[in-house]
């Protein structure tokens, strides 16, 4: 009998202001469509720890305090592999310092405005990305009102 196992993937939001943190991908699958800082849990990695790595892996910042954003489900599809189930556990944090440049499998890092998002949505690497900025949308907006009381 063959199990459908699924694999953890890890990821940081990042939010600048009224702009999330967005990557163009650089190698399959989905080559050129647009993505959250994240990938694979390694063995032995934390969840945190390995969305961490990620996101300096492929922006070169690094972020101070971060929460639990969610858990998403989804599909990846790997040519020679096949598709398989994926889980995928977000963190968010604001954006301190640091010029986000595309790294190892990101080809550019840009600031997206929370209001490009629906535009944008045609081009997500993956489903699971509209539930997870709709939800960092909705942080980012108790955190700015938070922050001004």
């Amino acid at each position: 009998m063959i199990y459908d196992y699924p694999r953890s993937a890890a990821g940081v939001v990042v939010v600048k202001d009224d702009t999330v943190l967005l990557l163009r991908r650089a190698e399959p699958p989905q080559v050129g469509r647009v993505d959250i800082p994240g990938g694979f849990i390694e063995a032995g990695e934390s969840i945190e720890g390995a969305a961490r790595r990620e996101l300096r892996e492929e922006t070169g910042i690094t972020l101070g305090r971060v929460t639990s954003l969610g858990f998403y489900w989804d599909h990846y599809t790997l040519g020679g592999f096949g598709r398989f189930p994926t889980m995928n556990f977000y963190f968010i944090g604001h954006w301190r310092r640091g010029v986000p440049v595309g790294g190892d499998d990101a080809a550019s890092a840009e600031w997206v405005p929370f209001a490009r998002l629906a535009v944008l949505r045609p081009k997500f690497a993956w489903k699971h990305m509209a539930a997870c900025l709709r939800d960092a949308r909705r942080w980012a907006r108790e955190s700015a009102k938070q922050g001004s009381a």
